[in-house]
């Protein structure tokens, strides 16, 4: 007895000891391992980047997140609250990478609430639904010194950009510090300080960005660029060549667009070309980078926008302008951060079209196409006031789409092999000597990319200009033209490594078994679908042409079937027979149609309801059987 009490002691004492030693251990490691996360998901959905583990880690100072969701009204919507889920999951790993530098909460903004006023104040958009209750589902992000940015409305569309989205917000909230741009551009409507004059763009720019001119006869860069923007530039020599080479090769972040027929080069004159190049092109920076620019202009007439012109009787009508492109957001990427979020086309004005070479070391991504079948017009005439009947007369469609902007990633190497070209001399004592002093910031020669490089190239300037995007009577944007080229800039001032973040892979998985199964179905399906329905629908003709003259016999007092013939009465009850008939075969064909998926249905649900309960059956009855024997 005694010695079952002091085992029956022992075994207390170590329970009670190894649970006191899991409680401690818990408590010790537990701050330590918080952020420690192991991610079995197929796709790595929860494994963050290193350049949002960098961010994170190096935050300066205090960041406050506040996730918005109204949680009820939510419920009513299985993708909002799947992507709800998916928020607050990666909140909780940012906040627990965060080190308590960023800390996040999350508000429900009931009717009436305080929390309502917060988020109506902060500029969450009040999604109306069918519930009487808005929807609320956004994201605002403050720092100490009381900037605010404000992610409006969470899309589980933009699940793909998630991440970058909430990095590029948390860091530009830890450096509030506006980033600095160079432009370079031949535009009257680019040049000015941006304030009152020039174009709506320029301005936008200079709300965002600390813009620094650059003036079209440089010798020298500003050394503190995070990014240079070159716009319709006019003719470059071999130094200033050079500068941009060496620019991109040791910041590597650069936007270039160019025009093969500007329409827009002569400021408000809309087709005088004299104060601006009407073309422009990448040079020798292109050719060895292996981005071509088409020398053609692209008439793209799937996308082409409606203007005013005369027909040829003097009338006024509006037909659709090929060398005028709304290029929709069907032909864009939807996984590329500066366009995807984009809503509204892109209006452009005769563009070019870029091709990237094989031999190029650049990785292309194309940011926007044409529609299927666009052709390539003369430039000097696409420059032109070219009417549209003209255009279409010139078109001859190609098989397919042209890349009118594109994203080019990767290292590259100097297209100046033997170093620093010659300096371009006036002959000029006192200009020479200014000349040399100023290029004597430009550094030592460099041959290869200090970091990997991303280039942004658009091939069109006219999208800059007001009238391709702005109402002039309201003053209101029609066309996401200067989101796109302040996506663009975002971009490439953003944090190094997210960049590479194209868009992360969805939590939605996609059944592709039941899509085999599916398109296997519908091949086989198809034709006789196809055959049944034409044959319903001519014998339905008939059949309402046989009923009129029917119901015509009746109208004038006729007996029924009276205005028809015996030929015609057989007919008509061939007629019924054969509809009544097809349809039954045609749901014969909906119901083999989903025979399989619905039989693999029946089993995914016959394993998941039973196979845990039979696998735990089992493994009870196999453990009697081990003590029986055992017993035995």
């Amino acid at each position: 007895m005694m010695s079952w009490v002091t085992g029956r002691g022992w075994t207390i004492t170590a329970g009670l000891g190894l649970l006191s030693l899991f409680v401690l251990a818990n408590l010790v490691l537990q701050p330590r391992t918080s952020s420690t996360r192991l991610d079995f998901t197929e796709r790595r959905l929860y494994t963050l980047t290193p350049a949002t583990r960098s961010t994170l880690r190096d935050l300066a100072e205090p960041v406050d997140v506040t996730f918005v969701y109204s949680r009820r009204v939510g419920q009513d919507y299985p993708r909002i609250r799947a992507h709800a889920a998916r928020v607050r999951e990666m909140l909780e790993s940012y906040e627990s990478l965060g080190r308590g530098q960023l800390r996040v909460r999350e508000i429900d903004p009931l009717p009436f609430s305080e929390a309502e006023d917060e988020a109506l104040a902060s500029g969450i958009i009040a999604v109306t639904t069918q519930d009487a209750d808005p929807l609320y589902f956004g994201l605002i992000g403050r720092n100490t010194v009381d900037d605010e940015r404000i992610m409006a409305f969470l899309s589980p569309e933009r699940e793909g950009t998630l991440e970058y989205d909430l990095t590029r917000m948390i860091s530009r909230l830890d450096d509030p510090a506006l980033p600095k741009v160079g432009l370079l551009s031949s535009l009257p409507g680019m040049q000015g300080d941006g304030s009152g004059s020039g174009y709506a763009l320029l301005r936008d720019l200079n709300r965002n960005y600390d813009v620094e001119r650059v003036p079209a006869d440089f010798a020298s860069l500003p050394e503190d660029l995070d990014t240079l923007m070159i716009a319709h530039a006019g003719d470059l020599n071999d130094y200033q060549t050079w500068l941009i080479d060496q620019f991109v090769l040791r910041k590597g972040r650069l936007i270039w667009i160019v025009d093969p027929a500007t329409k827009v080069a002569g400021g408000d004159n809309f087709f005088d070309l004299s104060s601006a190049p009407r073309q422009s092109n990448l040079g020798a920076l292109g050719q060895h980078w292996g981005v071509n620019l088409a020398e053609g202009a692209v008439a793209d007439a799937t996308n082409a926008l409606p203007v005013q012109t005369l027909d040829p009787d003097g009338r006024t009508i509006v037909a659709g302008q090929p060398l005028f492109i709304a290029a929709p957001p069907l032909e864009m990427s939807r996984t590329d951060p500066i366009v995807a979020e984009l809503q509204r086309p892109v209006n452009l004005g005769a563009p070019g079209a870029l091709f990237n070479s094989e031999a190029s070391p650049l990785d292309e991504h194309i940011l926007i196409s044409t529609g299927p079948s666009p052709s390539f017009i003369d430039a000097t005439r696409a420059a032109g006031e070219m009417a549209p009947a003209a255009v279409i007369r010139a078109y001859n469609g190609l098989e397919t789409p042209l890349t009118l902007a594109a994203r080019y990633s990767g290292d590259l190497t100097t297209a100046f092999p033997n170093g620093r070209p010659a300096l371009p001399f006036t002959g000029d004592p006192v200009t020479d000597e200014l000349l040399r002093a100023e290029a004597a910031s430009a550094g030592q020669h460099r041959s290869q990319s200090q970091r990997p490089a991303t280039l942004v190239i658009i091939a069109d300037a006219d999208l800059m200009d007001d009238g391709f995007y702005i109402n002039p009577a309201s003053g209101s944007v029609i066309a996401d033209n200067g989101t796109l080229i302040l996506n663009a800039l975002d971009a490439l001032t953003g944090i190094e490594g997210l960049l590479t973040l194209r868009s992360r892979a969805e939590s939605l998985r996609p059944m592709s078994r039941v899509d085999a199964m599916r398109t296997e179905a519908e091949n086989e399906f198809f034709d006789e679908q196809f055959r049944l329905e034409d044959r319903l629908g001519r014998a339905q003709e008939e059949l309402d042409a046989l009923q009129a003259e029917l119901a015509a016999g009746m109208a004038v007092g006729g007996e029924l079937d009276s205005g028809l013939t015996p030929e015609e009465r057989a007919r008509l009850q061939v007629l019924r027979a054969e509809i009544l008939d097809t349809r039954a075969r045609l749901r014969q064909i909906e119901r083999d149609f989903r025979r399989d998926i619905d039989g693999l249905e029946a089993t995914l649900k016959a394993i998941n309801i039973w196979g845990g309960a039979v696998l735990v059956i089992m493994f009870g009855l196999g453990l009697w059987i081990v003590r029986r024997r055992s017993a035995a």
